[in-house]
C-alpha cells in the first residue's frame, strides 16, 4: 500500500533541526555542567509509536528518559516529524521504530546524522514478518500511481503490526531488554528482572487468547475497517474478512466491499463487527445497522487516545479487553 510522506518537508525538517541543534549545542553543554539533574543523568530512549514505548516503560520504569514521537490520538501512517522530533532522535541513546514502509522518514533522518553512539532497534527485525495480503472482498489500493509507486509495488510489502501477537511481543521485549542492558549496563540487573516479570504477563495473556479460541464455536471474525491483526490471526489460527489491509491509506470502501461484509455476517450469523482504535467507525456503524451485529473495538495499540495516554493505559490493558470482545465475537 502506498504510504503518505513528504520527502521535501522531511528534508526541510531535517535541515532546520540540524541548524537548531548546532545553535543550541554549546548552551546545552554549559547547562549540563552547571545543572546536572535527575533527567539528564538518565539515558534518553525514544520510540516512534506506543507499543515499544509501553514495553520500555515496563522494562525500565523511571530509569530512563522515555519519549514517544507520535502524538497520542494522531494518525500513525501519515506521521511526519517536526524539527524538534529530529533533535529528540539525535539526542537518543536508544531509538526504537517499526521498520516498515510507514517509517521511510526514519531512514531519511538517520542517514542525515551521526548514529555511531546510538543503539537502534527495528521491531520488524525482532520477529518473523509476513507479507500483507488481500483476502476475499477486501479493497485494493487505487491504481493512479506514478512510476515510482509502480516500482515500489514490485517489492514485497510486509505487515508492520508485529506487536499484535503476544508471542511476538515477548520476542520484542527480549530484544529491547538486551538493548537497554547494552546502553545502560549499570541498571542491567533491574532491566533483566523486569523483563522476566513482564514476559510472564505476556505469556499469561497469550494463554488467555488461546482459551478463548479453543472454546469458540467459530474461527472467523470481521472488521468494518482496516485490519492490523494479521500476526494475531495467524498466531491463533483465525480467519478474517475486512475492508482494507492494516496499512492501507484508503478510508472509504466501495459499495461492493460493504455489501460483501454485510452478506458474510448474515450468511455466517457472525454476531460482532469490529473496528479499530481512533477510527471514524462509519463503516462499522453501517454494517452493524444493516446486519444487527454488535459493534465492538479490537484495539491494535498502534496509537492510543490522549485520555488513555494520560491515564497510563498499557498494552496489557487494551489486549485484556480485546480478549473479552473476541470471546463475544467467536460465540
Amino acid at each position: 500500500m502506498k504510504r503518505l510522506y513528504n520527502p521535501i518537508l522531511i528534508g526541510l525538517s531535517t535541515l532546520l533541526a540540524s541548524l537548531m541543534f548546532c545553535f543550541s549545542s554549546c548552551t546545552k553543554k554549559n547547562a549540563a555542567v552547571q545543572d546536572v539533574n535527575e533527567t539528564n543523568e538518565k539515558i534518553a530512549v525514544t520510540t516512534t509509536i506506543f507499543p515499544p514505548y509501553d514495553f520500555v516503560r515496563q522494562i525500565a520504569g523511571d530509569k530512563v528518559n522515555l519519549k514517544m514521537l507520535l502524538p497520542p490520538g494522531a494518525e500513525s501512517h501519515s506521521f511526519e516529524p517536526t524539527p524538534q522530533d529530529v533533535i529528540t532522535v539525535q539526542n537518543s541513546k536508544l531509538f526504537i521504530y517499526v521498520g516498515g514502509e510507514s517509517d521511510k522518514w526514519v531512514d531519511r533522518i538517520l542517514d542525515s546524522m551521526d548514529v555511531s553512539n546510538m543503539k537502534i532497534v527495528s521491531l520488524m527485525a525482532c520477529v518473523d514478518v509476513v507479507e500483507e495480503e488481500i483476502v476475499e472482498g477486501m479493497e485494493e489500493e487505487d491504481e493512479e500511481e506514478t512510476l515510482e509507486a509502480v516500482d515500489v509495488e514490485t517489492e514485497p510489502e510486509y505487515d508492520e503490526h508485529v506487536w499484535t501477537s503476544p508471542q511476538n511481543a515477548v520476542r520484542i521485549v527480549a530484544a529491547l531488554a538486551d538493548a537497554l542492558c547494552e546502553v545502560d549496563a549499570a541498571n542491567a540487573g533491574l532491566y533483566r528482572q523486569n523483563a522476566v516479570v513482564y514476559t510472564a504477563k505476556l505469556n499469561e495473556l497469550d494463554g488467555k487468547f488461546r482459551e478463548v479460541v479453543d472454546a469458540a464455536v467459530r474461527k472467523t471474525f470481521v472488521f468494518g475497517d482496516r485490519f492490523p491483526f494479521r500476526y494475531f490471526a495467524d498466531a491463533y489460527g483465525l480467519s478474517y474478512f475486512a475492508a482494507f489491509p492494516g496499512c492501507s491509506t484508503e478510508t472509504e470502501p466501495s459499495a461492493a466491499t460493504v455489501a460483501f461484509l454485510i452478506d458474510k455476517i448474515k450468511s455466517e450469523q457472525i454476531p460482532v463487527i469490529f473496528h479499530i482504535e481512533l477510527s471514524n467507525e462509519r463503516m462499522a456503524d453501517a454494517i452493524a445497522e444493516a446486519t444487527g451485529a454488535k459493534k465492538l473495538l479490537l484495539h491494535a495499540c498502534h496509537n492510543i487516545s490522549k485520555r488513555d495516554f494520560d491515564a497510563g493505559k498499557t498494552y496489557l490493558d487494551f489486549m485484556q479487553v480485546n480478549a473479552k470482545n473476541l470471546l463475544e465475537a467467536l460465540q
